[in-house]
């Protein structure tokens, strides 16, 4: 599975954005696909997670709950993350990736593909 996150930028206090990741080489509908980050000098972090069965739970960070909005449209094999009350602890590389069977509570240690990131930056 191929992934391409796009959708990062500079964005302001309080403003939105709104990430995609599409994927080529496989269906998404088949996976778990998760949303993570990664700040400089901290580890990598799951911000949220769709699951592929709809009996299982959607997975969210706390520090994200209520702000970000996972969602995936399996016509178009792709995955969005809607950001919105950004804040300067949300800046950050984004990555999307999926290839797990399940969420794990946001754990990326289980997701086998990876797209390349994509920057957010919040100012203050």
């Amino acid at each position: 599975v191929q992934l391409q996150a796009s959708g990062g930028g500079l964005v302001q206090t309080g403003g939105s954005l709104r990430l995609s990741c599409a994927a080529s080489g496989d269906a998404l509908e088949y996976y778990a696909v998760g949303w993570f980050r990664q700040a400089p000098g901290k580890e990598r972090e799951g911000v949220s997670c769709i699951p592929n069965d709809d009996d299982a739970s959607t997975y969210y960070a706390d520090s994200v709950k209520g702000r970000f909005t996972i969602s995936r449209d399996n016509g178009k094999n792709t995955v969005t993350l809607q950001m919105n009350s950004l804040k300067p602890e949300d800046t950050a590389v984004y990555y999307c990736a999926t290839g797990a069977p399940r969420c794990y509570s946001g754990s990326y240690l289980y997701f086998h593909y990876w797209g390349q990131g994509t920057l957010v930056t919040v100012s203050s």
